[in-house]
């Protein structure tokens, strides 16, 4: 099936797009109502199904269904296993994390352990206030606020200036936050300029290769690199930051680190000690997709992916499917974490399917995360690319891809609940989970497989062809597809502000990445010596540029993981693939010259330690 076409989309003034969203903090009506018949909407946006509205203020799910009140809808998820003595339920947990920040606080009122406890403890007193006062009263001030301030000054400045205006605050930032610290080992201000310089080539590529310059977002674009700018900022020049990340880092690592003990119930605990691809990355991509089936089923994931979503949906303006799996797919990763909007896929727009793609393409997932540390890889730099990806793969899409079709999801952060692969039950879901992990486990293996034996032939056609000119070295063949990709990459390499020594060993990574995986690459940067000889500051930037599953074999899991979920749009899916790969590979690598521009410890961030 085709793209629903719908009426063209109503430009928005900047401001009044902003005014409606402080001061209409309802439930957005459902606009597919306005398009879609009951027969072509999902079964979760049907009317006569229960359907569920997010206020994107306060980012909870309501239930509502057609003819009932809300208290007379079934309840499902958590709200059934609440009693009526919640408060005091509440108040316990409050007391206890209260205690915990407490004598973080005493015993560590030196350093900065307290800091994540009492980031914990202020959002779980956050949201226990919040339950019983609406947000609209806290906020009401700050839209007031909002409104005299900012929309006053933006009411100002000439609407024909506004864009540059922000561009030109957002190049200010950027060239003053690269330049200002002073130098370091091999970091020096030439080198920052080498990768400011790749950063601005990247962006000017996707916008000589954009779809439609005319309809490219703007706002969308610089304020993507702007967030994700900041947020390298915080996390490679601020100690708070770092000790954040890497408490995130360190939870995904426990939490995912649970698998083993499966691995070793079915096999052994030796096997677990080999750090196989099929045995240390794929028991946790099942045992993570079984978790966050139950998670979805209690409605918890959805809280935290809209709580997340939220932001990027109102201050880069996109559509709310795209805010979701772009703020899903660092922790859920490529293909799962289209499974949010499942029952949307097959009505979402060519540009929302692009960005939906280039949002996997462009970063990791939380469950190979912990294989690629364990490889010796420091998590920090992995964790912080994860995140940075999120705003720069909606710029990225926009410029290369730019909307020009009408979305059913604008103007709403939305998670609809898909009717058909409803769980009964949480061990139904957890079930589920396991079952779809599998699938998804041996469509990867499938792929991989392939993928690494299909360049193993590559090779081996062109060592035979060049040992007949003598393109070898110590008898043995020289001329790999490895070897062109590292020349095809070199000036991506010298861009991104390597060292002139070890451009081509990075570019060579970049290549292996693209055409393999990066979990080749990354073993290659950890275990051969030619990689690790490399200086820290080549070693930190070809981990951000190569931080991300922009390569072939991800283009076909890709294309296998939508197909299952919506086999009706296949074409499309197809038609934007390589587009969406070209553009994931790009945001890894806006990422990867940032990291050029502002790391300045290299040989803490290259060892893992701070």
């Amino acid at each position: 099936m085709s793209s629903t076409h719908l009426p063209p989309q109503k430009e928005l003034n900047h401001v009044g797009h902003y005014e409606t969203a402080l001061q209409d903090t309802s439930p957005v009506i459902e606009k597919t109502a306005l398009y879609l018949d009951d027969k072509a909407r999902p079964a979760s946006l049907s009317s006569d199904s229960p359907k569920e509205n997010h206020d994107a203020e306060k980012g909870e799910v309501s239930s509502a269904s057609h003819g009932l009140s809300t208290d007379e809808a079934p309840k499902r998820g958590l709200a059934k296993f609440v009693p009526k003595w919640k408060i005091f339920a509440q108040i316990f947990i409050w007391l206890l994390f209260t205690a915990w920040w407490i004598a973080g606080l005493i015993m560590h009122r030196h350093d900065y352990g307290w800091l994540i406890p009492f980031l914990l403890y202020l959002a779980i007193t956050l949201r226990i206030i919040f339950n019983f006062i609406p947000v609209r009263h806290v906020m009401r001030p700050v839209k007031y606020v909002y409104g005299q301030s900012v929309i006053r000054v933006y009411h100002l400045i000439p609407e024909k200036l506004r864009i540059w205006l922000a561009a030109l605050v957002t190049v200010g930032v950027i060239v003053i936050g690269s330049f200002v610290p002073e130098e370091s080992i091999d970091n020096t201000r030439g080198n920052r300029a080498i990768s400011l310089l790749g950063l601005a080539i990247i962006l000017l590529v996707l916008w000589l290769t954009s779809r439609d310059r005319k309809r490219i977002p703007w706002h969308t674009v610089i304020g993507g690199m702007l967030t994700q700018f900041i947020i390298a900022i915080f996390v490679l020049r601020t100690k708070a930051g770092y000790d954040i990340f890497n408490f995130i880092s360190y939870l995904a690592r426990q939490f995912l680190g649970f698998a083993d003990q499966g691995t070793a119930f079915l096999t052994a605990p030796s096997v677990v000690d080999l750090h196989w691809f099929l045995t240390g990355v794929i028991p946790p991509i099942i045992f993570f997709i079984a978790v966050v089936q139950c998670l979805y089923y209690l409605r918890v994931l959805q809280w935290v992916i809209v709580k997340f979503a939220t932001f990027f949906f109102w201050s880069l303006r996109v559509s709310g499917a795209e805010a979701v799996v772009a703020a899903a797919s660092p922790f859920l990763g490529q293909g799962e974490s289209a499974m949010l909007i499942r029952p949307f896929i097959k009505y979402l727009t060519r540009a929302e399917i692009h960005q939906v793609m280039c949002s996997g393409f462009a970063t990791i997932a939380g469950s190979v995360l912990v294989g690629y540390i364990s490889l010796g890889l420091n998590p920090q730099a992995l964790v912080s690319s994860c995140i940075m990806s999120i705003p720069a793969s909606l710029a990225v899409s926009k410029m290369r891809y730019p909307e020009t079709e009408e979305t059913i999801t604008s103007g709403r952060v939305h998670i609809p609940e898909d009717e058909d692969e409803r769980a009964t039950n949480i061990l139904h879901a957890f079930s589920n989970g396991a079952w779809l992990g599998i699938k998804i486990g041996g469509t990867i293996l499938a792929i991989l497989l392939s993928i690494v034996a299909l360049i193993g032939l590559i090779n081996g056609l062109l060592g035979w062809w060049g040992r007949y000119i003598d393109i070898t070295e110590n008898g043995e063949a020289y001329l790999t597809l490895q070897l062109i990709m590292g020349y095809i990459c070199y000036p991506i390499a010298f861009l991104l502000g390597v060292p002139r020594d070890d451009i081509l060993h990075v570019a060579q990574l970049i290549g292996i990445k693209i055409i393999a995986n990066e979990f080749v690459a990354f073993t290659a940067l950890t275990k051969e010596a030619v990689y690790i000889a490399m200086s820290p500051r080549s070693q930190v930037i070809a981990t951000y540029a190569l931080c991300g599953f922009g390569n072939f074999g991800s283009l076909g899991v890709q294309i296998s993981v939508l197909s299952q979920l919506a086999p009706g749009r296949v074409g499309d899916v197809s038609r934007v693939a390589m587009s969406a790969l070209f553009s994931g590979i790009l945001c890894t690598l806006t990422s990867a010259s940032i990291a050029g521009m502002l790391i300045t410890h290299q040989q803490n961030v290259a060892g893992g330690t701070s």
